[in-house]
């Protein structure tokens, strides 16, 4: 954040807490500094915490959680875990940033939109030609910075005995199907681990019921890659294409002039998205209308046909990246979450005695007074007592257990016992909020940590007064200013990454076989229209350094969330003196 920021902050801070809000997810270390209440702090992945010195060093300054660079191995989050009493969290599924967070510069110094600031223009997912030193084409016009998406299915178990406890789904932009299917695949996949284990336990109250089937294949993802939780590997890079292909559902077999027959392996629907690859680039229409012709054969009518549709031929292969159907039924009503509750009911004929026990343990006692009498057919009063005390489908609770312990089969009218469940469940409800507690901001360590290095370059990212009297206040001495601030004229590494185009492409000297002295990592460029940047190799941690610069007109703008960035240029002009005569 500017300067100009902080007191804005500072106020929202206090506005949130005072909301309700549980906790603050931070990457600029200047808001520690502010005069804020006592409000939980997480450490953002911006913070690109890879080392153990790193995490350590953030849980004692008052981070009750950690969100771990996405890069980590299995072996490093453990080394983390061991570390610290930070509770560890880690990003499961979503898109892939190709740089470490927080080290990515080059939407900045292209378009003056920082990422750092939440206003990523994406050149990641551009394409690129890769060139080498004496200047060959290695890759022509393929994406070649652009990740699959992250999918860490197959690691939950693994990574929950690695010490992650907090899972972290990347959701930005994303829509409301998006957000139910994955949440509902992975809260599925963990609670089956949880039934498995008995060391470990849901953090959060209830459980979920899904009404649909979920699929990792069916919203919108660029493939699937487990990136380096086990090892680094070649294919991680969705380098055909940015966009969502989907699942393969058959093949076009003719094209018409307003229409297409194709052959499937599943139904089509009105309002289906397809979508067919032509020279590496999505084509992709939607359905506006489908007819079945025969068995597994469909003639398909675009609301727009596509001009490259003519350029396939015969069998060429047809993917929906949207299942209308499916889509609609998560418009509906997909899952529920409902907490256990037991239920037991006492007291005698002018009592009666309701005590209701959430699964955590919180519990209610509410009374009935009036005149009981026995029943003349005992086993249906008990049943008509245990069956209304149970219908709970109106609140959050489901009925765990029900017990009756009355000196005999009392006579209850069903509207009287509607109404006091009723009651009781509201009871219930007060009673649990007011057993929340709400975690607050650690206090710092004693002695007071040190951060483990004396000098910061703009990679840190310090752009407030408040964030360089941080770093100051532990240990660093010499703090140079973020990139955003415009002091990094020349070229510096715009975008630092684990993903390596050597490697990706079998250029890498760790892989030559024979005399691995004589191969050197030389530098290498991506080229996209007029802009050039230089790749350099770090083989030692198997980084890649993006080398650019800063565009000239960039430097001429306001700085980002100054004052004066935020007034409009009309608005500027009003402030300049007229000119007399």
């Amino acid at each position: 954040m500017h300067d100009d920021e902080l007191e804005p902050a500072q106020r929202l801070i206090t506005d949130l807490y005072q909301t309700g809000v549980d906790a603050l997810i931070v990457q600029d270390m200047g808001i520690l500094e502010l005069d804020i209440p006592p409000i939980e702090l997480h450490a953002s992945t911006q913070c690109d915490i890879r080392t153990v010195e790193k995490a350590k060093f953030l849980s004692d300054v008052g981070f009750t959680q950690i969100v771990l660079a996405r890069e980590l191995n299995l072996e490093q989050i453990r080394a983390i875990h061991q570390a610290t009493d930070a509770t560890i969290e880690f990003f499961i599924h979503g898109a892939l940033c190709v740089a470490y967070s927080g080290q990515c510069y080059i939407s900045h110094a292209q378009t003056g939109r920082s990422a750092n600031r939440g206003d990523c223009s994406q050149a990641c997912r551009l394409p690129y030609t890769l060139k080498d030193d004496q200047g060959r084409v290695v890759s022509y016009e393929k994406h070649l910075l652009s990740m699959k998406d992250n999918d860490q299915t197959a690691n939950l178990g693994a990574l929950i005995d690695a010490g992650v406890r907090s899972f972290k789904i990347e959701g930005r932009y994303k829509d409301m199907s998006y957000v139910k299917n994955i949440t509902a695949h992975y809260r599925q996949m963990l609670d089956a681990i949880i039934e498995e284990r008995g060391d470990l336990a849901r953090a959060s109250s209830g459980r979920t019921e899904h009404f649909f089937v979920p699929s990792t294949e069916k919203t919108f993802h660029r493939g699937s890659t487990d990136y380096f939780v086990n090892a680094r590997k070649g294919d991680i890079g969705a380098f055909d294409s940015p966009k969502f292909i989907g699942l393969p559902v058959g093949e076009v077999v003719k094209v018409a002039k307003d229409h297409l027959d194709v052959a499937v392996t599943e139904p089509l629907a009105n309002g289906d998205g397809l979508n067919v690859l032509i020279k590496r680039e999505v084509v992709g229409f939607r359905a506006n209308t489908v007819e079945k012709t025969g068995e597994n054969q469909y003639r398909v009518w675009p609301n727009e046909m596509p001009a490259d549709l003519h350029k396939i031929r015969p069998h060429h292969p047809l993917n929906r990246n949207l299942d209308h159907n499916w889509q609609q039924a998560l418009t509906k009503t997909s899952s529920e979450r409902r907490v256990a509750v037991d239920i037991e009911l006492g007291g005698w004929q002018e009592q009666l005695i309701l005590t209701l026990t959430s699964e955590e343990g919180v519990s209610i006692t509410h009374t009935l007074d009036g005149q009981f009498d026995e029943a003349n057919n005992a086993e249906k009063a008990m049943n008509n007592l245990k069956d209304g005390l149970a219908k709970l489908g109106q609140t959050l609770y489901y009925a765990r257990d029900v017990q009756i312990n009355l000196p005999g089969a009392l006579f209850v009218p069903n509207s009287l016992l509607n109404q006091f469940r009723r009651e009781a469940a509201d009871m219930l409800d007060a009673a649990r909020l007011a057993s929340y507690q709400r975690g607050s901001r650690k206090p710092v360590a004693d002695p007071a940590p040190v951060y483990p290095q004396t000098h910061l370059s703009f990679l840190a990212n310090v752009y407030n007064q408040k964030a360089r009297e941080f770093y100051h206040r532990y240990g660093v001495q010499l703090i140079d200013a973020a990139y955003e601030a415009h002091e990094e004229k020349g070229e510096v590494p715009v975008m630092i990454t684990k993903h390596c185009l050597r490697f990706a492409f079998n250029l890498c000297p760790k892989q030559a076989k024979g005399n691995i002295k004589s191969w050197k990592a030389t530098p290498m460029q991506l080229v996209n229209g007029d802009e050039v940047l230089t790749l350099k190799f770090d083989c030692r941690p198997c980084e890649m350094h993006v080398i650019g610069k800063i565009k000239n007109h960039i430097l001429k703008m306001p700085l980002p969330g100054s004052v004066v960035a935020s007034v409009s240029p009309d608005e500027l002009l009003k402030t300049l003196p007229k000119r007399k005569g």
